[in-house]
């Protein structure tokens, strides 16, 4: 399917949506309609009112393409009202998928059913044809954070000397630019690339606007670590990589504003599985930090007086606590926040809504702290502390089975 645009293509077997969030995905996709759709909260007569005889059409194509199922919901809703009737028969076939066209000729022919006159398209002339002009090249993607807190950024556009530029950019939020390749490749097989990347089935990359991109990339640059320089080649195009204004919104900002309010309880909770999980985190500190961590751990639990479980479970619980509180001071929380926005990001273009605001709800926790009660950070040092705990935990059991179980050495809690 060479030269189909593949901005906003959902991932196969992504989630249904109700309306509402389809619609606010919609708002995403085309910033121009953003201020008709958001204020009509779902509604599809306030949203046909707002938008007006031209725009309805446009957002109707977009959700029978991108969101079929919400828009046989909008759509018939509107089959009710005039000015609907006139959206439903601006809507175009083109470049709709099967399932869009198919539903909306059935909605065409029950309109005609029940008398309304629908204009019979105009057939397209063919002859005396001009050339068909090759469409502007241009898109972001972006992959998950992996455990370590790198990613993948592509970015497409047109190179000068003909084809097209992809973009390939390895960055981690806290040490910067870390791999980068350009890479030179005819049109049609760049599209492919891409397309390909974003239609796997855990949504390898989502796509982000091209601004969107550049900031982050920007975001990275001012962290890089003054001991890994940026790749040398990274250099030559910095500038043209990293031109967002100012201003610009992140992707995290994006998915904040489009699915924000009020958190759910128990999104926290929800989080907290998530990393549990493998889906989000551990996002570690650094290697010297985990360790010195661990230590301090190791040393007060290294004991010669034996202690009941319950009392090394509480003494262990408190370690923690201190560990937790001293990783998640508040450049920590900052960061870890923006990580778990930019896997809201992530999640919500995958349409999954409730890990998406599970995310954003750890981020809004974590910068309102404080981070030593936060189970949410608990678990992400918890996490790649486990096989050095477990293991410690190990050589203590063999350690008391060899002191032939002395009572009197046990520190009743």
């Amino acid at each position: 399917m060479e030269g189909q645009d593949p901005r906003g293509v959902c991932p196969p077997g992504g989630g249904v949506v109700s309306l509402p969030d389809a619609l606010e995905a919609a708002a995403g996709a085309m910033p121009g309609d953003a201020e008709a759709i958001r204020p009509a909260n779902g509604d599809p007569l306030r949203l046909l009112e707002g938008l007006g005889d031209v725009a309805a059409p446009r957002v109707l194509h977009w959700l029978l393409e991108h969101r079929t199922k919400d828009a046989q919901e909008l759509a018939e809703a509107w089959a009710e009202a005039q000015a609907g009737v006139r959206a439903l028969q601006a809507c175009s076939l083109e470049g709709l998928p099967k399932a869009g066209r198919k539903l909306l000729r059935r909605l065409h022919h029950r309109l005609r059913s029940q008398g309304v006159a629908l204009r019979e398209p105009v057939p397209t002339p063919t002859v005396a044809t001009l050339p068909r002009l090759e469409e502007e090249l241009s898109g972001a993607w972006l992959s998950p954070l992996d455990p370590s807190g790198a990613r993948l950024a592509y970015l497409l556009e047109d190179n000068p000397s003909g084809g097209a530029r992809v973009f390939e950019v390895v960055f981690n939020d806290d040490q910067g630019i870390l791999g980068f390749e350009v890479y030179a490749a005819p049109r049609g097989r760049a599209r492919r690339f891409l397309k390909e990347l974003a239609g796997r089935d855990r949504a390898v990359a989502s796509e982000a606007p091209v601004e969107a991109v550049h900031a982050l990339l920007a975001r990275a640059c001012a962290h890089q670590r003054p001991d890994r320089g940026a790749p040398r080649t990274f250099g030559e195009w910095r500038s043209h990589l990293t031109r967002a204004p100012q201003e610009t919104p992140l992707p995290g900002t994006l998915a904040r504003e489009a699915l924000g309010g009020t958190p759910d309880p128990a999104a926290l909770e929800r989080a907290v599985g998530l990393v549990e999980a493998g889906r989000v985190g551990p996002w570690p500190p650094e290697r010297e930090a985990l360790l010195a961590v661990f230590e301090r751990i190791r040393t007060a639990l290294d004991s010669p007086v034996i202690v009941s479980g319950e009392t090394r479970r509480e003494q262990l619980d408190d370690l923690l606590a201190d560990a937790v509180e001293e990783v998640f001071d508040a450049p920590g929380c900052a960061l870890a926040a923006h990580r778990l926005r930019e896997s809201a990001y992530g999640f919500w273009k995958q349409d999954d809504l409730e890990a998406a605001r599970a995310c954003l709800a750890g981020a809004a926790a974590l910068e309102k702290g404080p981070a030593r009660e936060n189970p949410l950070a608990r678990k992400l040092l918890e996490l790649p502390l486990r096989p050095a705990l477990t293991a410690l935990e190990v050589a203590e059991e063999g350690t008391a089975g060899e002191a032939g179980g002395d009572e009197s050495r046990i520190v009743k809690p």
